[in-house]
């Protein structure tokens, strides 16, 4: 059974990103596109040049349609799906000046997302079979994140929490600030009851202070292997943890089999290598 593709961020959210994008690249006008009459019409297709997960078709196809609203966007794969190199993603029609104005800004998203989705189906395939969910961390391109951590779902990892808002994380600086861990604790409980409280520690005694105080989830940064063992046989199932730090697509397997709940892994979205796709025009 294939995992249901999610519904991407918001319309206006991914509006704001295309428009944001289009303003950057199209000044005060497109001069090459001049030279084409304005109401020529034309054909393109895109190619993809490496296997890849697609992801991002709603801010591709957001960027010709603010250009020319007739532009018709014909997918030959559907979003989240996976790709050999120099297959025929889609075909487009449109206006001309269009469809060579929006080129890039539409590619810009589309490798960037399918960059980020790839990369999260390769960690969660690294991972399949063991009980630990890979997750994405706050570490995205600035003004971005929805886009992202959607991407992020595409290729079969999950969210962490999306912001500052949504879910409570106590680290190093907040403890120091707070003057001890139990005090963090106790502050914001009082503030946010509902929320999801998370504690990041980077020893056994944060540890056993965490369990004490009574979290919802612990992680454990920058844990040796050994040492993750010996957390998950000290906490014995009573809280889920989660494992951050030096997470490589070479060790992700050996840290979910410790029997971790979950890896955070700042690599899905801060180290983007964008896909390369290729889009020509036809007629």
């Amino acid at each position: 059974m294939v995992d249901p593709i999610p519904q991407p961020p918001d319309p206006a959210l991914v509006l704001a990103d295309v428009r944001r994008a289009l303003v950057e690249d199209f000044g005060s006008g497109d001069v090459t596109a001049d030279l084409l009459p304005s109401a020529a019409q034309a054909q393109a297709r895109v190619i993809v040049r490496e296997a890849a997960v697609i992801c991002g078709g709603a801010w591709f196809e957001a960027c010709f349609r603010e250009r020319d609203s007739q532009t018709r966007v014909d997918w030959r794969v559907h979003e989240g799906g996976r790709v050999a190199a120099d297959e025929v993603i889609c075909d487009l029609r449109g206006n001309a000046r269009a469809l060579v104005g929006a080129e890039r800004s539409a590619l810009n998203f589309l490798q960037t997302l399918s960059g980020t989705a790839t990369v999260s189906a390769q960690y969660a395939d690294a991972v399949r079979g063991t009980r630990a969910t890979i997750l994405d961390t706050r570490k995205t391109l600035p003004g971005l994140r929805y886009a992202q951590k959607y991407a992020v779902r595409c290729g079969g990892a999950s969210n962490h929490r999306i912001g500052l808002f949504d879910a409570i994380l106590i680290k190093e600086n907040h403890i120091a600030a707070a003057g001890s861990l139990a005090a963090a604790v106790k502050a914001v409980r009082a503030r946010h009851p509902a929320l999801l409280l998370e504690v990041e520690v980077e020893n056994f005694d944060e540890l056993d202070a965490a369990l004490a105080v009574g979290v919802d989830r612990i992680m454990l940064d920058e844990f040796a292997l050994d040492d993750i063992r010996r957390a998950v046989a000290r906490v014995a199932g009573r809280v889920k943890l989660e494992v951050s730090g030096s997470v490589s697509l070479d060790r992700v397997r050996a840290l979910a089999e410790t029997g971790v709940d979950y890896v955070s892994v700042g690599a899905l979205t801060k180290h983007v290598r964008a896909i390369d796709f290729s889009m020509r025009v036809t007629l």
